[in-house]
């Protein structure tokens, strides 16, 4: 249940994103939402402990979200953006179906997290139900049946970034877990997630500065609007969206809890169709009913 809450979080992060990166750019979105998610966890800590830092983390756990943000941040969406600019975003979400197959792979690697016949076949039908659907949604640009490789290879990259980083951070959350004493089982994912922010503002500040400077930080900092965005996209995403994806993690197999968080691009469907005439088709109204079917067997295994 939380998984599927973190779709629908992650809808509304995909269609303020649409705007706000148009409006301030793609880095300095990012950077933006790196920055407010950390001041976010602050006031959330603050309010919870009584301190405005998490509860201390061992050594080993703290490389492990650190190395989660990079991979799953920094990594991950650098490669999304890109895929994005070259094969365009139909095709860059039907390769991020490749994710929870990622994360039940890494699970199986370094968790030895087993996934039994039922949800194998399930975890298979959902991702045919979000394949079809993601392809039944028009795009304005054309993209040849023959894409290019290097777009391929930036969507790939990014679906494993996304499955790799989940699981890091679930070995990150244990380790995290058995050094504390006292405190909220529900505040460990957001403890964990503010390492990862710290990992992604880093990384992503580097990007912008290296690639363009940080002169389109400095404008976005006094675009009303677009702050709006941004902190809007942050409460979605890195904050509420991530935290509760963490917390799933928690709760059930990574594989499983990353498959139900892919179902964002079936969800987005109708909020397109209102907000930008984005026409559905047979195709993603067949894929939506396969996802469900595919939903409803997790449960049944």
């Amino acid at each position: 249940m939380i998984s599927i809450g973190v779709a629908f979080s992650w809808t509304a992060t995909a269609l303020l994103s649409e705007f706000g990166s148009k409006r301030l750019g793609n880095l300095t979105l990012n950077v933006l939402r790196m920055g407010l998610a950390l001041v976010f966890s602050l006031v959330l800590f603050l309010v919870v402990t009584g301190s405005m830092m998490p509860p201390g983390a061992s050594v080993e756990a703290a490389g492990w979200m650190l190395l989660s943000g990079v991979v799953g941040y920094v990594i991950g969406d650098f490669c999304l953006f890109q895929c994005y600019i070259i094969i365009g975003s139909r095709y860059g979400q039907l390769f991020m179906t490749l994710a929870p197959l990622s994360a039940a792979l890494m699970a199986w690697i370094t968790l030895g997290q087993q996934m039994n016949a039922m949800s194998i076949l399930a975890m298979l039908i959902t991702l045919g139900g979000i394949s079809i659907s993601v392809l039944g949604r028009g795009e304005h640009h054309k993209v040849g049946l023959k894409l290019p490789l290097n777009g391929v290879l930036f969507a790939i990259g990014a679906a494993m970034c996304q499955g790799i980083g989940l699981v890091l951070s679930k070995i990150g959350m244990d380790h995290y877990e058995a050094s504390l004493t006292g405190t909220p089982e529900w505040l460990v994912p957001f403890s964990a997630n503010f390492y990862r922010c710290v990992a992604g503002i880093i990384g992503f500040s580097l990007l912008l500065y290296f690639r363009k400077g940080l002169e389109p930080l400095r404008e976005a900092m006094h675009d009303r609007k677009g702050l709006a965005v941004a902190t809007a996209t942050t409460v979605f995403g890195p904050f509420v969206g991530v935290g509760f994806s963490l917390m799933a993690v928690q709760y059930t197999a990574a594989g499983i809890a990353s498959t139900l968080m892919a179902m964002t691009p079936i969800i987005i469907l109708l909020p397109s169709y209102w907000l930008f005439k984005q026409k559905i088709t047979w195709r993603a109204v067949v894929g939506a009913v396969i996802s469900v079917v595919g939903v409803s067997l997790f449960f049944l295994g």
